[in-house]
C-alpha cells in the first residue's frame, strides 16, 4: 500500500497544528459528552502500578514503568519525600503520546520537519504542551469480545469495529474518543501473540473522525498488517494526529457499560500539566 492510499489528515488544520484530531472535540462533542453523565458513577481507566510490587513481576523484563527511591524519610524540618523515575511510554503504565511521538519520513504531524520539532534535545512542536487544557469529550466503548476475549493473533478490522458499534446500540460521532475492549492485556512473557490493528481500522477510525483511541490493546508485535507496522501509531498517530491512550484497563468499564445498560459516557482524559514531552502517564476517567 503507497502513502498515497493511507487516510491522512496532515494540513487539514493548518501546518503548524499541534492539536491533530483532538481538533475535533468541539462545543457539540463536549456537550454530547455532558449528556452522558445521568447516574454519576465513574470509572478509572488506568493500569494500577506499584514501583515496588512491579520489580521481577509480569511485565518483567525490562524494567517497570515507574521507579522509586526514598529522597526523606522524614526527619524534621523535611516531610517523607521521594524521587521517582518514570517511563511513560512503557506498555505497563497507561499513558498518552504525544504527536512529536512518531516520526514519519523525517517529518512530524502535520509536516514539520524533525529537526525543528525537536532541537538540542528540546522537544518544541508536537509536545505534551497540546495536552495543557486536558481532554473532555463523549466516550464510546466498543467491546470487541463481549464476555470473552478475542483469537490469538486476531487482526482488528473495521468490520469487528462495526460489528461492535451496532451491538453497543451507539453511533460513533465526530470528535468522540473510543475505547475498546479486546479482552487481552499486554504481558512481555506472553506465550500467544495477541490481537492488533489494521491499517483497514484505522481507515474506519479516520471515516468516523475519531478524536483518541483508547485501547487494551493496540499495535501487534510482531505485525499483523502486511502493509504498514504499527498502523496506530504510523498512521493513526503520524498522518491522523489521533490521540493514542496506550495501555488502558477496560473491564471495569465494560461491567459498568453493561449495569447502566449504556456505552457512552463522558471521558475526561487530565495528564500532568508537564511541557515538552513526547507521552506522559495519564488516569482517563469515564463518568456516567
Amino acid at each position: 500500500m503507497t502513502s498515497t492510499q493511507l487516510p491522512d489528515n496532515r494540513g487539514r488544520w493548518g501546518d503548524a497544528d499541534e492539536l491533530g484530531a483532538l481538533n475535533l472535540v468541539d462545543d457539540a462533542a463536549r456537550a454530547r459528552a455532558a449528556s452522558a453523565v445521568q447516574v454519576g458513577r465513574w470509572v478509572s481507566l488506568a493500569l494500577p502500578t506499584d514501583p515496588a510490587s512491579m520489580l521481577g513481576g509480569p511485565f518483567a523484563p525490562p524494567s517497570p514503568p515507574v521507579q522509586q527511591a526514598l529522597l526523606h524519610t522524614g526527619t524534621p524540618p523535611m516531610g517523607m519525600a521521594e524521587v521517582i523515575t518514570v517511563t511513560p511510554h512503557h506498555p505497563a503504565l497507561t499513558h498518552i503520546d504525544a504527536l512529536v511521538h512518531m516520526p514519519i519520513d523525517g517529518v512530524v504531524f502535520p509536516a514539520v520537519p524533525l529537526g525543528d520539532a525537536v532541537t538540542g534535545g528540546i522537544v518544541t512542536h508536537g509536545s505534551t504542551s497540546a495536552f495543557a487544557a486536558g481532554i473532555v469529550t463523549r466516550g464510546v466503548l466498543l467491546d470487541l469480545a463481549p464476555g470473552g476475549r478475542l483469537p490469538s493473533a486476531h487482526p482488528i478490522t473495521a468490520d469487528d469495529l462495526d460489528v461492535a458499534e451496532a451491538r453497543g446500540g451507539v453511533q460513533v460521532e465526530p470528535g468522540d474518543a473510543l475505547v475498546v475492549r479486546t479482552g487481552w492485556t499486554f504481558r512481555w512473557d506472553a506465550d500467544e501473540q495477541g490481537p492488533g490493528v489494521t491499517v483497514d481500522a484505522v481507515r474506519w477510525l479516520h471515516d468516523h473522525d475519531v478524536s483518541v483511541w483508547a485501547g487494551d490493546v493496540g499495535d501487534s508485535f510482531p505485525p499483523l498488517d502486511s502493509d504498514v507496522p504499527m498502523p496506530l501509531h504510523m498512521v493513526g498517530l503520524a498522518r491522523l494526529g489521533m490521540t493514542l491512550v496506550d495501555g488502558v484497563a477496560v473491564e471495569e468499564l465494560a461491567t459498568v457499560c453493561a449495569e447502566v445498560g449504556r456505552t457512552a459516557f463522558m471521558l475526561v482524559v487530565a495528564p500532568p500539566r508537564i511541557s515538552g514531552l513526547t507521552g506522559v502517564p495519564v488516569n482517563p476517567i469515564a463518568v456516567f
